[in-house]
């Protein structure tokens, strides 16, 4: 596990612009029990070459798109592992971190796993995640 003090400004990248943190397996149960519409999950992580990009390139989609997920949610694969577990059980994919999810009603509708995050720029994940949220986050989506 993770030193808090190294996670700290990682997680505040993303709770900072109104992400919530699920830190326990109940947390994330409770997320999915009252999610409704849509909800923008990041699987934070230390990695510097991934992660690095994948946090300000969420920001700056939910900067510049006009359609928004209803929720925004985290957790932090490595430091609170029961809510990474219990999250990745809700996403029927290979583990990765960090990744994003968009689920829709409660069911998975759009996954960036790690491997599509590596080596792109933050400009390109925002670029990404700005068609899929105007897709599937649009009023009449």
């Amino acid at each position: 596990m993770y030193p808090p003090q190294l996670v700290a400004p990682m997680k505040a990248e993303l709770t900072n612009v109104g992400f919530t943190e699920l830190l326990s397996a109940a947390d994330v149960d409770n997320f999915f029990d009252n999610q409704k519409g849509t909800a923008l999950v990041v699987i934070n992580s230390v990695c510097g070459c991934a992660a690095g990009t994948c946090r300000p390139g969420v920001v700056g989609a939910l900067q510049r798109s006009e359609a928004q997920p209803d929720q925004l949610a985290t957790v932090f694969a490595g430091f609170d592992t029961e809510a990474t577990q219990r999250m990745r059980e809700y996403i029927p994919m290979p583990p990765s971190s960090p990744s994003i999810a968009l689920f829709k009603d409660g069911s998975l509708a759009h996954f960036v796993e790690r491997h599509h995050i590596e080596g792109r720029s933050a400009e390109m994940i925002a670029q990404h995640l700005v068609m899929v949220l105007d897709e599937l986050c649009a009023a009449d989506a």
